[in-house]
């Protein structure tokens, strides 16, 4: 400024105005620092759009960083530190371009050098771009530095994740050393430029998780990728250069990717209506996510989270503090001898990840099992006993043969009928099989003439008590004691149990007579319907709950005098669900029609109903993912035996959440079968002129012509579907455009928002991409002709095969509805005419 105030005025103002028409045209004046210009600890810079901000923070001590910060939402995320290694201290801290072309920080006479040799030192200027990249710039604006080369703990749109070959420069994300210390914590995210283009989560030389290979589309292992609505990967490589990118579909998404303090690796959506973080995708989530957690030849529970060893193998020693694996009780014979090699079956598994270890590389990449096509079960098989190095074999359900060799690693075994569970069979030396055998007769042994004991006594007073009605003349009466019943009892029924004839009392016991219970007897296991048992109450009546003198309980649905419900309803709903078998359908035990009364008894549900779950204030966050999607799959199976499976083709047409009860383990089971209709195999759908139901459930050809048909009950699948994800209902659902769910569903399917549907307390559980899927599975339910709406094995089909490809929702039904109810905490509306709800409360 000394030499330029030699000049004359007029040559002052021709040179200011050369250098603002210059920078004016690219940056605007706040998101750029020009060469001898100084940032304070107080000053900032801001990207043109308000999107990130740089400047001078501590993080809760007194050391002071340099580094960019979200600006446009209100957590102000870190997302890039120049100084991780040596904070500051003070006030007096300054941002500037030196007269080498260095961006550096001045603290007194203390100077830290950000970026790097520059190839000018002229004319340089520091600008901070919408996508949170600083970059250093020369006269002619060419990029001679920039912080994105030099990635903290944070991954956004636009950054490389991978190495330059020419240079050796490596772009790795590494986590913070605790929450106030940003230097270089323990884990890091790498691409291996050795072994293969995918990424590996190391804790020192330490591998604890890998992505995969790349596919084209995604990694194998992040099978979130597939879903690509938000993000759009590439992979790039070349002679020089090798690395992964990404960006984003919609410009107006805010995202980030953090590798936090525990080594957990997490990508969240801002949620703008909640003014949250949601989660998109995370890994590790468990201790069974970690890239041979066990050791070989040993698996990890997903549940406990421990590991076991197979069976015919034992621990071997643990060294360096981690799980040494098992080894093998006895070797493989190989063709040698007389015995030969066998298989161990093991369902629900996922199978393993890597089955040969890598030699001289820290990074083992997880190379997978081998794969045949078109083989068989017998000849895949064949293959594995025929290679000595073959360790198991399992054939997926898309027809492939995968042989695994050396090591198995990352075997984990799954809760029971996880759709991602398979059966993998594991090689054992002949004599493990034979031991493993010989253990099964030995405990057969014992068992025998234990069950005989215990039964032969029993048999005898089961005799002897028969024989008693039997000399009373009462053997044919179908009249039983309730106290007396087994719950295990096979069930069958016919049209004749309910016309009073006497032919209905002369059946041949081969045809087991639906049970008929005594009026007396009911009122025993009640306690006479006392208050106490008293589980809840509907339009048809109260419900409560019984106990048979073995322990047993059982759910009593009493119809008052004054129900709509008659006999009628009472013969459909006890034919209908006495010939139904299925775990997902409640199960009628009997019932009782003497003295005037009508009385059904059901298994007994100790967690209720599931809207209790949903919308009780008192079981509200106790339904996590994992649950929630175990009922949404249970109610689509038991949907699809209706419609499908079973002898004749039935639709329930009340389907809501009060009908859906949960047994001690959370199972879902269809209940209230009163307004069921059977067709036969080949008849599709029918007309009434009586409209039955619950609103907000009911399909629009059903509710304004009577129309019915399987689709119905697909679109109050759709409907239970968006309540059990969002946790609202759909007809006491307020919103301040005062939509109905299905509408509100709808607009923010349309304003790409869909992921704000989700019930925030989901927000730790489940990836985006999941709930996106459920959420269109649930939409393509409820639109609103009914030849849209997909049938139920369709829609199992989408729900538990994520390769199924899903079309794009029309227009709902009744998406612009107004909402009953201002409110989600009113009651649930009892069904049209009063005719059915469950509500079975255990007190």
């Amino acid at each position: 400024m000394a030499t330029l105030r030699k000049f004359p005025c007029i040559s002052l103002l021709v040179v200011s105005c050369f250098y603002l028409q210059v920078y004016n045209e690219t940056v605007s004046a706040t998101d750029t620092l020009f060469q001898g210009q100084n940032m304070t600890a107080s000053g900032l810079l801001t990207s043109s759009l308000n999107a990130f901000e740089l400047g001078f923070f501590s993080l809760g001590s007194t050391n002071m960083y340099l580094g960019i910060r979200m600006k446009n939402v209100p957590t102000k995320d870190i997302v890039w530190i120049a100084n991780r290694d040596l904070p500051f201290s003070g006030s007096s801290m300054i941002l500037t371009i030196n007269e080498d072309g260095y961006l550096v920080i001045v603290n007194g006479r203390t100077s830290y050098r950000v970026s790097d040799d520059p190839l000018s030192s002229q004319n340089m200027s520091a600008t901070l771009l919408d996508s949170g990249n600083l970059v250093l710039r020369d006269g002619n604006m060419d990029i001679l530095w920039q912080s994105f080369d030099y990635p903290s703990n944070t991954f956004l749109p636009g950054m490389k994740l991978g190495y330059n070959n020419k240079t050796g420069k490596v772009w790795s994300l590494t986590s913070w050393l605790d929450e106030e210390d940003p230097n270089n914590g323990e884990f890091e995210l790498k691409m291996d430029p050795k072994k293969s283009n995918g990424v590996f989560l190391m804790k020192g030389t330490e591998t604890l998780w890998s992505s995969g290979a790349w596919t084209g589309k995604g990694f194998t292992l992040i099978p979130e990728m597939r879903l690509n609505y938000i993000f759009n990967y590439t992979m790039y490589s070349d002679e020089n250069q090798t690395y992964f990118s990404y960006s984003l579909y919609n410009s107006s998404i805010i995202t980030r990717f953090i590798i936090d303090i525990d080594g957990h690796m997490r990508e969240f959506v801002w949620l703008e209506s909640s003014q949250l973080w949601g989660l998109f995708w995370s890994q590790p989530r468990q201790f069974c996510d970690i890239l041979n957690s066990c050791g070989p030849f040993s698996c990890c529970n997903e549940d406990t989270g421990s590991c076991q060893c197979l069976p015919g193998f034992y621990p071997s020693e643990k060294q360096q503090g981690q799980d040494g694996g098992c080894m093998r009780s006895m070797p493989l014979t190989c063709g040698n001898g007389d015995n030969k090699d066998g298989f161990l079956m093991m369902d629900d598994v996922s199978y393993p990840l890597s089955s040969t270890r890598q030699i001289n590389s820290p990074y083992p990449f997880p190379s997978g099992p081998q794969v045949l096509t078109n083989y068989d079960v017998r000849t895949c098989e064949e293959v594995c006993l025929s290679n000595c190095s073959c360790s198991a074999y399992a054939c997926n359900t898309s027809g492939h043969c995968l042989i695994w060799s050396g090591d198995i690693l990352d075997l984990q075994q799954l809760s029971a009928n996880d759709p991602n569970g398979g059966t993998i069979f594991i090689k054992l030396a002949d004599s493990e099989i034979d031991n493993d055998k010989g253990a099964n007769w030995y405990l057969w042994i014992i068992a025998i003439p234990v069950v005989l004991f215990v039964l032969l006594p029993s048999s005898y007073i089961v005799i002897r008590w028969r024989k008693s009605f039997k000399n009373k003349g009462d053997r044919e009466d179908p009249s039983q004691d309730i106290l007396l019943f087994d719950m295990e009892m096979s069930i069958t029924t016919s049209s004749s149990d309910f016309s009073g004839s006497e032919n209905s009392r002369k059946r041949k016991r081969k045809d087991s007579p639906f049970p008929l219970f005594s009026f007396d007897s009911v009122s025993l296991a009640t306690d006479n319907f006392s208050s106490e048992n008293k589980l809840g109450e509907g339009g048809f009546g109260p419900v409560y709950k019984g106990k048979l003198l073995n322990g047993q309980e059982i759910a009593v649905k009493r119809l008052s005098k004054r129900s709509g419900q008659g006999l009628e309803e009472l013969k459909n709903e006890t034919m209908l669900i006495a010939k139904l078998q299925h775990r997902n359908l409640v199960r009628l035990l009997g019932c009782c029609l003497e003295q005037g009364e009508k009385i059904l008894i059901y298994e007994f549900m100790p967690n209720k109903s599931l809207d209790s779950f949903l919308f009780g204030s008192d079981n509200q966050g106790l339904l996590d993912w994992g649950t929630r999607v175990r009922i949404i799959e249970g109610i689509a199976q038991g949907l699809l035996y209706l419609h499908q499976y079973s002898r004749l083709r039935i639709i329930h047409r009340d389907l809501k959440a009060s009908n859906i009860l949960l047994d001690g383990e959370m199972n879902p089971k269809i209940s209230d079968f009163g307004l069921a209709r059977m067709f036969g195999g080949d008849k599709l759908q029918a007309n009434t002129n009586r409209i039955v139901g619950t609103y907000g459930y009911m399909s629009p050809e059903y509710a304004m012509e009577g129309l019915f048909s399987i689709k119905s009950d697909v679109f109050s699948f759709g409907v239970l579907l968006l309540e059990i994800v969002s946790g609202k209902k759909s007809t006491g659902f307020y919103h301040s455009s005062s939509l109905n769910l299905i509408g509100h569903a709808w607009e923010l399917w349309k304003g790409d928002r869909v992921f704000e549907l989700m019930d925030p307390k989901l927000e730790d559980q489940v990836s985006y991409p999941m709930v996106y899927r459920y959420i269109n599975v649930a939409l393509l339910c409820v639109q609103e002709m009914a030849a849209d709406r997909p049938t139920m094995s369709e829609v199992v089909s989408m729900l538990t095969n994520e390769l199924t490809v899903l079309n794009s929702p029309k227009k709902p039904a009744f998406s612009n509805a107004r909402s009953t109810t201002n409110s989600s905490n009113q009651p649930e509306k009892f069904s049209v005419n009063d005719v059915t709800v469950s509500l079975m409360e255990p007190r």
